[in-house]
């Protein structure tokens, strides 16, 4: 394919997926993290102080919040939950962007706006960055198909406008591979230089990242085996060595600099008490809690003390999990199957096609009898195709460590896997769809990436709801997940345009999401809870729901949750509901 003629494709798709994204944020009010993200964000480039949400790096909070430096925000520095005279709670973070974001005089459409114009960047920039990994290491038609799954994955679509830290999470997994892959194939000074940057950058991104480093030590010590000629054991000690240097680059001349500007205000000993409330409820091992203490008191290691104790929050909430709804129950302490399920009906079922006859082929390419000579063939295959490898490593330790986390509210927390898969089954469809019946081949591919962007397309704007017809799409996909998979708030903002359109002047209001429903429905709403009586709702009242609290009084509670439930199964006697807004809010009219 001339030069141009593919220019011109990676330009058309790059080009449809920004303006989807664009415009499919319009109606957009704030999901749930984005509100405490972008005040955040925008608490530490003004006020260098890194009080608020310590338990996520600052690089994309950072991104976002950089248009906002031109909006002359006011910024409520006297509100209590910036002063903090005491330690803070979680919900803290929250009420100062409420503060910030809805009663400080400010517009948080037009922060809204801009702040996730930052992220549609980031989201084109990697894609761009996708098709030069797999033109890189692969070639222009795997580069090509790679950039479609990727341009009409209604995940990155939902997620890649938002203002959180999942898609940045995928571009920095994409990242650290791709200069892994270049450092180990030629370890110069240069390539060892830029992985220990880029490493650096990307540990700055999401804390769940620090996988990469037990990824990047398997994959070295498995490039060592391939590529020694002699004296194994010597050649996995200076790949180690070398790995050791790109740690040691990224956490001295990235993270540690960036978080010495980030916490240059905060006061010592506010970081301190805040550390020490939240070791005392935590699930974080006594050794840990007291050396992360002793950092902090360290003036020279304080910024990276605060880098480390993100990173234990982080730990301790994957260990301690998340109430959520899933396939009609309700738990704290998630479920294995979760992740692979969501995964299932989330994701077009068009690539689930073109995966399984990836597979297929795969299979039926594997020379007979393939007990014979297992070792030496799977390493000849691995050194020929160390890409590949690579992807397959991180694939295999994500996915093992998603299962078995108790975090289960959403599939953006798989966004770093979806890169790489689309990848892998990109370049194992190139391969299959040459000849024989290369005709037949080519007009099936042709009619799965149709359907494809046609299903994805359809769903606009709603893209977050997006699911495939094995449940009957985002209609029915409430009954099987809720939470970011389907609502997140999102809709606050088109509740108001209904009631506007059906002229009614009052609605019973159970809301979960980012948007201030003081401040879009002003006096049309009452606010409601799952636990209240539901006699208290006046005849031929209007009563709105987020699908995400009506299924969490919904759900039969497993054993080993002790919270409420069953408070909203007197709502099966209004089914259906007279409205759905966006898939995410349901009306239903009390008689």
């Amino acid at each position: 394919m001339k030069k141009t003629t593919l220019a011109f494709f990676v330009a058309a798709l790059l080009l449809v997926s920004f303006l989807l994204a664009l415009f499919s944020i319009r109606n957009d009010t704030f999901t749930f993290d984005e509100t405490a993200h972008i005040a955040a964000g925008y608490s530490y480039l003004t006020q260098k102080d890194y009080r608020l949400n310590p338990e996520h790096p600052p690089l994309i909070k950072d991104i976002a919040a950089f248009p906002l430096l031109f909006l002359n925000l006011n910024f409520p520095k006297n509100h209590p939950s910036w002063q903090q005279e005491q330690a803070p709670q979680w919900w803290t973070q929250f009420d100062f962007a409420t503060q910030l974001l809805y009663k400080s005089g400010n517009d948080p459409d037009k922060i809204l706006f801009w702040s996730r114009l930052m992220m549609i960047f980031v989201f084109i920039f990697l894609g761009l960055f996708l098709f030069l990994f797999a033109k890189r290491f692969f070639d222009q038609k795997t580069a090509l198909l790679a950039l479609f799954f990727y341009c009409f994955s209604p995940t990155f679509l939902a997620h890649g406008r938002l203002i959180t830290t999942d898609l940045g999470a995928s571009l920095g997994v994409l990242m650290v591979s791709y200069f892994l892959i270049l450092f180990l194939k030629k370890p110069t000074i240069k390539n060892i230089i830029f992985a220990g940057l880029i490493f650096g950058l990307v540990m700055l991104i999401k804390f769940s990242l620090i996988l990469l480093i037990p990824f990047m030590g398997l994959v070295t010590i498995l490039y060592a085996w391939l590529s020694a000629k002699e004296k194994l054991l010597l050649n996995i000690l200076k790949h180690l060595s070398f790995l050791a240097l790109i740690f040691l680059i990224g956490f001295c001349f990235v993270i540690w600099p960036v978080y010495f500007y980030h916490t240059y205000s905060l006061p010592p000993d506010h970081q301190i008490r805040d550390a020490k409330a939240f070791f005392e409820h935590s699930s974080i091992p006594p050794f840990a809690a007291k050396t992360n203490l002793w950092m902090m008191e360290q003036p020279l290691l304080r910024s990276l003390a605060h880098y480390f104790f993100g990173v234990l929050m982080a730990v301790n909430r994957t260990t301690t999990g998340n109430t959520t709804f899933f396939l009609g129950e309700i738990s704290a302490n998630g479920w294995k199957t979760y992740f692979p399920i969501v995964y299932l009906i989330k994701v077009p079922l068009a690539f689930h096609i073109l995966s399984l006859i990836g597979l297929l082929y795969l299979a039926l390419s594997i020379k007979k009898p393939f007990w014979v000579n297992t070792l030496q063939r799977t390493k000849k295959w691995a050194k020929e195709h160390f890409a590949e490898t690579t992807l397959l490593c991180f694939l295999l330790i994500y996915w093992a460590t998603s299962i078995n986390a108790k975090l289960n509210i959403g599939i953006r927390h798989l966004l770093p896997v979806f890169p790489l898969t689309f990848l892998l089954v990109a370049r194992i469809t190139t391969k299959w769809s040459k000849p024989p019946f290369f005709k037949i081949k080519t007009a099936l591919l042709a009619v799965l990436l149709l359907w494809q962007a046609v299903s994805v397309v359809s769903v606009y704007p709603h893209f977050l709801t997006y699911f495939n017809g094995l449940v009957g799409g985002p209609k029915n996909g409430y009954l099987y997940v809720v939470d970011s998979n389907l609502d997140w708030g999102q809709d606050l903002k088109r509740l108001r345009q209904w009631l506007d359109k059906e002229k009614i002047n009052k609605v019973y209001l159970d809301y979960f999401g980012g948007g201030n429903p003081e401040y879009y429905l002003k006096d049309k709403f009452v606010p409601w809870r799952g636990q209240k009586n539901p006699k208290e709702l006046p005849k031929n009242a209007y009563f709105a729901v987020s699908a995400s609290q009506l299924q969490g009084g919904r759900g039969i509670p497993r054993k080993d949750f002790t919270g409420p439930a069953f408070y909203y199964l007197w709502t099966y006697k209004y089914e259906p509901p007279i409205a759905k807004i966006g898939n995410s809010i349901f009306i239903y009219q009390i008689h």
